[in-house]
């Protein structure tokens, strides 16, 4: 997962000083995933409903938002359009002093058809034909409109190539989902699980314009070790928005 530029990233300049990427032939994507909802926070599946941040949740955007403040500057910052991961965003983007967040529904969570809504430990009951088809180890669409592993894949490691390539030598921020973050690991990490994706976590990706993706950070939480909230939250699997 490592690559030759061994660089720590909590040694980056402030926010306001020049980027240690710039004039470098890749952008480095920090990807984060939303601060906790109530529905993380029951079990509850989200998909694309629009769910907002909880008062954790709320606590948590600030504490990741403060951490990017420290590190190099940002020139972007992108976000999902889905409430949850918007605020999160946004509060990032005011921290940091960038401009709009720029909005782009590619950045959603994986859409889960009818288990949507459905508290994930009832579903085999409430949901039982989308069900079976989420948990098949044939990838499948699901039900009432969800997409299949495989079409979230393709959507979401392409809107992130195509942020890369606006950004070759920018450091940018995007805030997204659990199941996304997941498959944009797949994408760079195949043959390893990438386990949890934790709320607000921090996940650095270096992208080239020639399609070469890097993982030089994953899953960092460690600015939210002074808080109480580090084990909130539904745990980021492939479900969990």
């Amino acid at each position: 997962m490592a690559n030759s530029d061994s660089r720590d990233l909590t040694q980056l300049n402030g926010c306001g000083k020049k980027s240690e990427v710039d004039e470098l032939a890749y952008a480095e994507i920090v990807v984060i995933r939303h601060g906790e909802t109530e529905w993380n926070a029951c079990g509850k599946i989200q998909g694309h409903l629009d769910v907002e941040l909880n008062d954790v949740g709320k606590e948590q955007a600030e504490a990741v938002a403060n951490r990017l403040s420290k590190e190099s500057k940002l020139s972007a910052v992108y976000s999902s359009d889905l409430k949850r991961a918007l605020v999160t965003a946004e509060r990032i983007a005011s921290i940091c002093g960038v401009g709009e967040v720029i909005k782009d529904k590619n950045l959603r969570e994986r859409h889960l058809g009818d288990l949507q809504g459905t508290v994930y430990a009832a579903a085999p009951e409430v949901c039982p034909a989308a069900y079976k088809a989420f948990s098949s180890p044939r990838d499948q669409e699901i039900p009432g409109g969800g997409e299949s592993l495989q079409q979230l894949y393709d959507r979401g490691t392409s809107i992130l190539q195509k942020i890369a390539d606006k950004h070759i030598g920018e450091r940018v921020a995007v805030v997204s989902h659990g199941g996304l973050i997941r498959a944009l690991y797949r994408r760079s990490v195949s043959t390893v699980k990438c386990g949890k994706v934790l709320n607000t976590s921090v996940n650095v990706f270096h992208i080239t314009k020639g399609g070469s993706w890097t993982i030089k950070n994953w899953c960092d939480v460690t600015h939210l070790k002074q808080t109480e909230f580090l084990e909130a939250g539904f745990g980021g699997d492939k479900n969990s928005g």
